[in-house]
C-alpha cells in the first residue's frame, strides 16, 4: 500500500464545497484497514456533519466501467473499497462556479465529499473495483436529478479509458451537454404562518427570490397543508428538497392562554414546535424559530441571549417549552423578539383607532421595551440566513431608546396629528384591575422587555431605531385610511 497517506486530512478543491479526504490505510499481513467515515475526527477537520442515512456500493467487474454524470438531490461521501477508479465532478449549481470541473484518481486512501448540486462520475481502472458512497437522503426510484454528457468537449475531461471503448449505459450516453444542462436550484425554504404579521413581511422580504432565477425558492403553505397545531400534517408534508424552515406561526392570544385556550397555546407553541424540530433535526434542515420576551419575568434587563427563562404565564411557558425543542436541532436560529408591529391588528393600530374615534385610552406606563416592526424582523432573519451566521439564539428588536407603552401611545397620537395628552398613564396593576372590573382577564406581563442587541449587531445587523420606523408606519397607515 505504498503511497497511501499516513495522516487524515481534508482539502478544498476548485469546486466550492467539494472536499478531498486523505484516509490513512493500515496494512498488515492479512490485508489492510481504514476508517472510511469517522464523524468526530473528520468534522473537526472541516468535513460537513452531513448526517448520512444510507450506504450504497457499486461493484464494477471490468476496467472502463463508467457511470455518471449525475447530480442527485443530496450530499454524497464516496470512495473505493477495493481497486482504483478515476473520479470527475462538475458543478451544476447556479452562479459563477457553474461548469467548473475537478478530477482525480480514487483509491482506498482517498475519499471525496460531494455537495448537493455537483454532478459526479467515475470510471473503474482495475477489475473488481468496489465503489462505495454514503448519502444523507434515502434513494428513491422517483428521484429526478440533473445530468451531463460524459464526453462533452466543454468539460475537457481526459478519460483514462476512451469513452468509445468504455462500458457506458445508453441513458448516460443520451445526457445533455453542459450548455443545455439545467442548473440545480438550491434547497427551498418553507415559511409557516405566512398570513400573520411576520409572515406577510417575510413574503415581501423574499419576494425577489424564485427558483427560476436561481435564487432561493420560498414556499408559504396554507394552514390546510401544514398546520402547526396538528403534528400529522407536519409529518405528512413533503419536505424533500427543503433546506430551511422558518416558523413564523404561533398562538399569541396571551390573555386567553391563561384560561380556555391554554391547551391550544401548548398545542401550537410547544407540541407543534417539537414536531417541527424533530423533522428539521432528522432531515438536517436549518430551523428558524421566532420566540418572545414573554419567556422572561422582566426582573433582569436588558435581556441577554444566555439569560435563563422564567415565564410569568401560560403563554410564556408554552413558548419557553418550544425553545427547548428548537435547541435540539443542530442548525437553528432561535430569534426572540418583542412588541411586534406589522400588517395586522397590533398596539399601534389600536392607538390610531382610538385617536381617530375620539377615545382617550389608558395605557400602561410601567412596562418598558422597544417596538419591533415586522419588516425589520424579517430583514434580520434573512440577514442571518444570507450571511450564514453562527447558529444559536439571537435577540432582535428595533433599536433606539427604551420606552414605555404609554410613551409609544403618545408618540402615535402626536404623529397622527392628535393631542398626546389624551393618553392617560396607568400602572400595569391598575390596568389589570380595570379590565377585571369589565370582566376581562389580563395575563401577567414582564415589567421590562428590552433586549441587549449586541449579538445581532456583532453578526452584522444594526436594527433601525424604533422611533423612525414608527413615524414611517404611522404615516403609511394614516395615508392609506385617508
Amino acid at each position: 500500500m505504498s503511497g497511501e497517506p499516513s495522516r487524515l486530512g481534508v482539502h478544498e478543491t476548485a469546486i466550492a464545497g467539494l472536499l478531498v479526504v486523505d484516509l490513512p490505510v493500515h496494512p498488515d499481513s492479512r490485508g489492510w484497514f481504514k476508517e472510511h467515515w469517522q464523524r468526530e475526527k473528520m468534522v473537526a477537520l472541516g468535513l460537513p456533519d452531513f448526517g448520512p442515512v444510507q450506504q450504497n456500493v457499486s461493484y464494477n467487474a471490468a476496467v472502463g466501467t463508467t457511470r455518471g454524470f449525475h447530480a442527485e438531490p443530496w450530499d454524497k461521501y464516496l470512495g473505493v473499497a477495493t481497486g482504483r477508479a478515476f473520479g470527475a465532478w462538475v458543478d451544476l449549481r447556479p452562479g459563477p462556479g457553474f461548469g467548473t470541473v475537478v478530477s482525480r484518481e480514487l483509491h482506498p486512501g482517498v475519499a471525496v465529499f460531494v455537495p448537493r448540486g455537483v454532478a459526479n462520475a467515475f470510471q473503474s481502472l482495475e477489475p473488481d473495483t468496489a465503489y462505495t458512497y454514503l448519502v444523507n437522503d434515502h434513494w428513491s426510484a422517483d428521484a429526478a436529478y440533473a445530468a451531463v454528457d460524459l464526453g462533452d468537449p466543454a468539460l475537457g475531461i481526459d478519460w483514462p479509458v476512451p469513452l468509445d471503448r468504455a462500458a457506458v449505459s445508453e441513458k448516460d450516453r443520451r445526457n445533455p451537454r453542459l450548455a443545455d444542462a439545467v442548473p440545480v436550484p438550491p434547497r427551498s425554504t418553507v415559511v409557516l404562518g405566512g398570513s400573520g404579521q411576520l409572515g406577510r413581511a417575510l413574503r415581501e422580504t423574499f419576494a425577489v427570490e424564485d427558483s427560476g432565477g436561481g435564487g432561493r425558492s420560498v414556499r408559504f403553505p396554507l394552514r390546510e397543508e401544514l398546520d402547526l397545531s396538528d403534528a400529522r400534517t407536519i409529518a405528512a408534508y413533503d419536505w424533500s428538497g427543503v433546506g430551511t424552515v422558518i416558523n413564523a406561526a404561533a398562538y399569541t392570544a396571551v390573555d386567553r392562554a391563561e384560561g380556555e385556550d391554554r391547551a391550544a397555546a401548548w398545542a401550537v407553541n410547544a407540541a407543534g414546535v417539537a414536531a417541527l424540530a424533530d423533522v428539521a433535526a432528522r432531515r438536517r434542515m436549518t430551523l428558524v424559530h421566532v420566540s418572545t420576551d414573554y419567556v422572561f419575568d422582566g426582573s433582569t434587563f436588558p435581556h441577554r441571549e444566555d439569560e435563563s427563562v422564567a415565564p410569568l404565564g401560560a403563554y410564556g411557558a408554552s413558548k419557553a417549552a418550544g425553545e427547548f425543542a428548537v435547541r435540539r436541532v443542530p442548525r437553528h436560529y432561535l430569534v426572540r423578539t418583542s412588541w411586534l408591529v406589522g400588517d395586522g391588528p397590533n398596539f399601534v393600530r389600536t392607538m390610531l383607532d382610538c385617536a381617530s374615534t375620539g377615545t382617550d385610552p389608558a395605557v400602561v406606563a410601567d412596562q418598558t421595551g422597544r417596538l419591533t416592526f415586522a419588516d425589520e424582523l424579517a430583514r434580520g432573519i434573512r440577514h442571518l440566513l444570507d450571511r450564514d451566521a453562527e447558529p444559536g439564539t439571537y435577540h432582535l428588536s428595533n433599536g433606539g431608546a427604551v420606552v414605555t407603552w404609554h410613551e409609544v401611545a403618545r408618540e402615535v397620537f402626536a404623529a397622527a396629528g392628535h393631542d398626546p395628552d389624551r393618553v392617560r398613564a396607568v400602572t400595569a396593576e391598575a390596568y389589570a384591575a380595570e379590565a377585571a372590573a369589565d370582566g376581562r382577564a389580563v395575563a401577567a406581563r414582564p415589567a421590562h422587555s428590552e433586549f441587549d442587541l449586541a449579538k445581532i449587531r456583532a453578526a452584522g445587523f444594526d436594527p433601525e431605531p424604533a422611533s423612525s420606523a414608527l413615524a414611517r408606519y404611522v404615516d403609511r397607515v394614516v395615508t392609506a385610511s385617508a
